[in-house]
């Protein structure tokens, strides 16, 4: 396998920066169409470990950061409960992992990191799950949320960990009723931090994605940010090749151009 390089093409750069709304029917007239979302101002993306967002959605996300967007991360879990290297010190896994992410999220133009610190393996959508994303949503105020699909994909059913299923189910209680509700979590209120509506979330690993987007002038940064956890992979090359014949694959299974590289979400209309 080759080592992965995002494709040059500058007739489709703004293919690349659009995100499309393309039918599971492809024969459908709206494929050729296409409907681009509004670039966000502020996107929130909270995922259970450090790498989740990178693996999911980090073409997606350097492509808004790019166009001026302002985005941040959540990471729920300190992701401390293993790493490709059965040697590595393990005392100090979290650590690693919080720089790794850091590193991953300034070669993708992110802001901001936030971890909450949850014990990794162990995640669950508690009402302090909900809580401390309720918090980190009233006080960034994003008009869009990335989260984690919180149902399990029997097909592929690495991507269904069972704190990305947490981390998503919380996001979303978090994201309704708790963020928006003044009564949910008063000691957030207490605090000074008024309820949010968030409109819309955008769920990575979907069984039944309704939104592709062409990250196809985004991939180097997708592996950029990929080589930034290198306690969790410890051959990029291979790594690079395998997302790019997934983000190929997700392209074609959508309609769009031959040589075009893609990631999909199912989009959460919460208005």
């Amino acid at each position: 396998m080759t080592e992965a390089t995002a494709v040059d093409d500058e007739d489709g750069a703004a293919e690349a920066n659009e995100a499309v709304v393309v039918p599971l029917d492809p024969s459908s007239s709206a494929l050729e169409a296409g409907d681009p979302d509004p670039l966000p101002e502020r996107v929130l993306v909270v995922a259970a470990h450090p790498d989740d967002a990178d693996f999911g959605a980090s073409g997606t996300i350097a492509s808004w950061a790019a166009q001026g967007a302002s985005v941040t991360y959540c990471i729920v879990t300190d992701g401390a409960a293993g790493a490709a290297d059965p040697g590595i010190d393990l005392a100090n896994l979290a650590s690693i992992r919080q720089g790794e992410q850091r590193r991953a999220a300034e070669a993708l133009g992110v802001e901001d990191v936030i971890f909450l610190g949850y014990a990794d393996g162990r995640l669950e959508p508690s009402q302090e799950v909900r809580r401390d994303v309720s918090r980190v949503i009233r006080q960034v105020r994003p008009d869009r949320v990335v989260a984690q699909s919180p149902e399990r994909d029997y097909r592929r059913i690495r991507a269904s960990h069972p704190d990305h299923l947490a981390a998503g189910e919380a996001t979303l209680r978090a994201v309704y009723p708790d963020a928006r509700n003044p009564y949910a979590h008063p000691e957030l209120l207490a605090a000074g931090l008024e309820p949010f509506e968030v409109p819309e979330v955008w769920l990575m690993a979907s069984t039944n994605p309704d939104r592709v987007v062409d990250i196809t002038g985004h991939f180097e940064e997708k592996v950029a940010a990929l080589s930034a956890h290198a306690s969790q992979i410890t051959d990029i090359t291979s790594v690079a090749s395998f997302v790019r014949e997934w983000a190929a694959e997700t392209a074609r299974r959508f309609g769009l151009p031959p040589g075009r590289l893609a990631e999909a979400f199912q989009v959460v209309d919460t208005r």
